[in-house]
């Protein structure tokens, strides 16, 4: 079971037990951190010490030490008696790096280049190749992607409704953006857990702050109290989970039962956003929380007038509705009339059209609906964002909940940093008179940030790492605690955090640059390796666990989805704005309470654009990406399974999406190789696989599409698409080596 999964289960469990013990008044005495919980022994455990940048190894073979990565990896492996495999090939490490850096293959020109480059210097084409791929808009929408599944990005509120979040996806665009223009990592940090509180005019410091609304929200909980706090502890699992490594949550009901985190500090965490009300769908950003008006400066005043007006046509329709509405009261029963008065008038409302006339009843829906729609959408010019708005200056106390039950309150605690840390107590100015915020998240934020922060840095790194190399230094990238798995490579850990974070005054903006943590990994020899193994390495280290050789990976959901559109032609490259919906089997839909719900397909043009793009809802999901392992949505997602299934096969040998890619490439291959079919066959060779096809592949490839024409009686065309296909559903293709 994955430990993801733990603290939800003990949750429920320590609830339910929790739920028939008598409610505790609250202690007005903070608690004291539990002495057998943080030890001094505790607090030497290797994830909590200061970081320091460890020296570099002593090796044999200094040759193949490129740079200080090769050195920690090579010197491992020597004590092993391992030597590393030999250097992958040009084609492979180009498709390697090229997905990696964003999540496309290489096109037939990209390819050219890279190996007329390489013909006059290897090192320098493979230099000037990593350049062109950070600096291509589609870094971001791959490295972008990468953190929404760390911070559960979706676009729906799941449960029974599963309503839109409106104006999500502008978070999802400011991910993108972020990760394009290389903002330091400690600047994202501050801007997701406190934007609001650094700069309510600047967008993108508003937008940041959605990462508070991504989650499950129920419209209508049985228990409103555990919702809130349901909502609150979302909020401490993704921030301890995705930015320190540790499984704050686990202690919601408890002191944690492995790592060193008493019940309190799970409520001292949870302090830090008690000023951060409860998501609604309402959204004027005058009057409520969760959306925010980021209209431009020079055009918001524009926007106010027409406000204005609509608030005026507002208040006109809203006077002709009651005018029907007391109409068809009077000639309600008498218990109806006196209802209208009060509390119960809601309820009187709603018999209101069996009370009118026909073209009563036709004008008084219309009327309604005129104004529901003006409330609903900002008129023309406005810019709205889900956010955090209008939060508490002065939160409420914050009690340890006994059990975990919301009934239960304990000891009043003050917001604070993991005892464990050993990190002094964290101080709070006094905000102002008109604050709309306490300052307390821009103070954990800061923390969180801080180069004297010892986890930080190291599990950034980390999950840098787990991307190129298809597993992490900490398997467990959420989880540095005794729940997970001990970094196998631990100085080399240490010294990749102390250069993430490192700056010079030739170059300060360096610091905690995703870019160049990217180029030092990829220049590395580590990384330029083949998937080759020997038999000595398989027997002293099957898992692979010292690097001694390149993990061989399959394309991710998003990748394999991209890579359709891409080589039949038809991706667009379109960036940034509403979500899209590609279209749906009907079977599919057909699973909906009301199918087609919550689904407005998109045109064939937006339908192909990227998968980043795609409209996350939580109950319906697009056949392929989710066959292909998509991100859960609940909950934070460090890593991704990679299952193989008889469903994916399938799925691309039958599925409507990749039947109509293999029509539309061999389209593409009947206009740019129109000669012969050999030409069509090397073509799509390259394009699948990004290699030069040798005489033997083609003449094989060739003999399949003629036996299909002559022993399957198919067309040309359909010969054509066919193979196609087949070459959609290679290893070649889906598989990076």
């Amino acid at each position: 079971m994955s430990v993801l999964f733990r603290p939800k289960i003990a949750f429920v469990l320590c609830l339910f037990i929790g739920s028939t013990a008598p409610a505790f008044a609250a202690d007005p005495i903070e608690p004291k951190p539990r002495g057998g919980v943080v030890t001094e022994e505790a607090k030497k455990y290797w994830a909590y010490v200061p970081l320091k940048r460890p020296p570099l190894p002593e090796v044999k073979d200094k040759a193949w030490v490129k740079n200080p990565i090769d050195a920690f990896i090579l010197s491992k492996l020597e004590a092993k008696g391992l030597t590393p495999t030999k250097p992958a090939d040009l084609i492979a490490l180009m498709r390697r790096v090229t997905y990696d850096l964003t999540g496309l293959p290489p096109t037939s020109a990209e390819v050219e280049l890279f190996l007329k480059e390489s013909s006059a210097s290897q090192s320098a084409a493979y230099d000037a190749l990593i350049d062109r791929l950070l600096a291509s808009p589609q870094y971001g929408e791959k490295w972008g992607r990468h953190w929404l599944d760390l911070v559960h990005y979706a676009e729906t509120n799941g449960y029974e409704r599963d309503g839109a979040k409106p104006y999500v996806w502008r978070f999802r665009d400011y991910v993108i953006r972020s990760f394009n223009a290389d903002k330091p990592f400690d600047r994202l940090i501050r801007e997701q857990l406190a934007g609001d509180e650094i700069d309510r005019e600047d967008p993108d410091c508003v937008i940041a702050t959605g990462f508070y609304r991504l989650g499950l929200w129920d419209d209508e909980p049985a228990d409103p109290k555990l919702a809130r706090y349901d909502e609150l502890d979302d909020w401490v699992a993704t921030t301890s989970q995705v930015f320190l490594g540790m499984t704050m949550n686990c202690a919601r009901c408890h002191d944690h039962k492995i790592d060193p985190i008493p019940h309190a500090d799970y409520y001292r965490m949870l302090a830090f956003f008690q000023d951060v009300p409860r998501y609604n769908n309402n959204r004027d950003p005058r009057s409520q929380s969760t959306f925010s008006d980021i209209t431009p400066a020079n055009e918001r005043k524009a926007y106010e007038e027409k406000l204005r007006k609509v608030e005026i046509e507002i208040s006109d329709l809203s006077k002709r509705i009651v005018a029907l509405e007391e109409e068809a009261i009077k000639k309600m029963p008498g218990v109806d009339q006196r209802a209208s008065e009060g509390a119960g008038r809601p309820a009187v409302l709603k018999k209101v059209p069996g009370f009118l006339d026909p073209p009563k009843q036709i004008e008084y829906g219309k009327l309604r609906k005129q104004v529901d729609d003006l409330k609903r959408e900002p008129p023309p010019g406005q810019v709205m964002a889900l956010s955090v708005n209008n939060c508490m200056r002065q939160p409420p106390n914050t009690n340890v909940l006994l059990r975990g039950n919301p009934n239960s309150e304990g000891a009043v605690v003050k917001p604070g940093f993991p005892t464990v840390l050993s990190v002094p107590e964290p101080k709070f100015a006094e905000p102002a008179k008109d604050a709309k915020s306490s300052g307390r998240r821009l103070v954990l934020a800061n923390w969180i940030a801080s180069k004297e922060n010892p986890l930080t840095a190291r599990v950034m790194v980390n999950r840098i790492w787990q991307h190129h190399f298809g597993r992490a230094i900490v398997p467990t990238p959420s989880d540095f605690g005794k729940f997970g798995e001990k970094p196998t490579h631990p100085e080399l850990l240490d010294w990749l955090a102390s250069e993430f974070m490192a700056s010079s005054e030739a170059k300060p903006g360096e610091a905690w640059s995703f870019k160049r943590m990217h180029k030092l990994i990829l220049r590395s020899n580590a990384y330029q390796m083949a998937s080759t193994a020997n038999e000595k390495g398989l027997s002293v280290d099957p898992g692979n666990t010292l690097f001694w050789r390149f993990n061989m990976r399959r394309l991710s959901a998003e990748e394999v989805r991209d890579s359709f559109l891409a080589v039949s032609g038809k991706l667009n490259s379109k960036m940034f704005g509403p979500s899209i919906y590609p279209p749906i089997p009907k079977e599919v839909l057909a699973g909906q309470s009301v199918p087609g719900q919550g689904w407005p397909t998109s045109n064939p043009e937006e339908s192909a654009r990227r998968s980043v793009y795609v409209h996350l809802k939580r109950s319906l999901l697009v056949p392929i990406l989710t066959q292909f392992d998509q991100a859960d949505t609940d909950s934070s997602c460090p890593v991704r399974y990679t299952t193989t299934v008889p469903t994916q096969a399938l799925g691309m040998l039958n599925g409507e999406f990749s039947n109509d890619q293999a029509t539309a490439m061999a389209a593409r291959l009947q206009k740019e190789a129109p000669s012969e079919i050999a030409a069509q066959v090397r073509l799509a060779i390259k394009l699948t696989t990004a290699r030069t096809a040798g005489n033997a592949d083609v003449k094989k490839d060739v003999a399949f599409i003629q036996q299909m024409r002559d022993k399957h009686k198919l067309s040309e065309a359909e010969a054509l698409r066919r193979y196609c296909l087949v070459m959609m559903n290679g290893n070649e293709f889906v598989y990076l080596d």
